[in-house]
């Protein structure tokens, strides 16, 4: 499938400092996965979101023990 693109002189500058060794046709369609996969992310957390309760949540962090968090586990 061929499409003619045009990109702004703005977004051509940036692709070319970023692309690497890649063409800038390998960097589109890279880029065009990149926000499908996060399209299909999105919803397929919001189905998952629908199928999930509140409480069905806190009753399993209730079984959590409750103990001081690891050194390495630590945020201060």
């Amino acid at each position: 499938m061929n499409f003619a693109l045009r990109i702004p002189d703005y977004y051509k500058k940036e692709i070319m400092q970023v692309k690497g060794d890649t063409s800038i046709n390998q960097f589109i369609v890279n880029a065009i996965a990149e926000k499908l996969s996060a399209l299909h992310t999105e919803e397929y957390l919001q189905e998952r979101a629908k199928r999930g309760s509140r409480e069905h949540a806190l009753s399993v962090l209730d079984r959590v023990a409750d103990v001081p968090a690891e050194d390495f586990d630590r945020i201060d």
